[in-house]
């Protein structure tokens, strides 16, 4: 089963580092991730289907058709999409509470467990490793290149980090 929680890149990367949180920010923040950070929580609240759902469909729209997911147009017809209730969604998604779940996801990740970058898996345990594919694996790869990944992230924690050279374009 996956967890999904929340990190923010933006938040961990602020030059200043002292800097106001993210999720202390005002309502018409510019942030990529900060309206599409409370859409994932106000899909979460019509239950963990919808939130699945709607996670995945905003991964898609983000990373496949390259959308921008800061803009409200585009989390409503994710929304739609998905068949959520959108009069639900719509005024979940005007409650400030909802950071507090940002907050709490990325304090506990960088101060526990020295998160720094996305995506990062947490298994069992606590042992946790930074990812980075491109393109993503073909579906049936996909179950069995996880396990793989587990058994390298717990049972050789000595592996600090593997990482292929870019290789020249043709």
């Amino acid at each position: 089963m996956i967890n999904w929680k929340y990190f923010s890149l933006e938040q961990v990367n602020d030059p200043q580092g002292a800097g106001k949180k993210i999720w202390e920010q005002p309502e018409d923040f510019p942030s990529p991730g900060f309206r599409a950070f409370r859409a994932a929580e106000a899909a979460r609240q019509q239950g963990p289907t919808a939130f699945d759902s709607f996670h995945f469909a905003l991964l898609k729209v983000r990373h496949e058709q390259r959308k921008d997911i800061a803009d409200p147009n585009t989390l409503i017809s994710v929304a739609q999409d998905v068949k959520l209730d959108l009069k639900r969604f719509q005024n979940d998604l005007g409650k400030r509470k909802l950071l507090n779940k940002l907050a709490a996801d990325h304090t506990h990740a960088v101060e526990k467990l020295g998160i720094f970058g996305t995506p990062t898996l947490v298994f069992p345990g606590g042992q946790a490793i930074f990812l980075k594919m491109f393109p993503p694996p073909p579906p049936d790869e996909a179950v069995p290149l996880f396990a793989e990944i587990q058994q390298i992230a717990v049972k050789k924690p000595y592996i600090l980090e593997i990482k292929r050279p870019r290789q020249p374009e043709k």
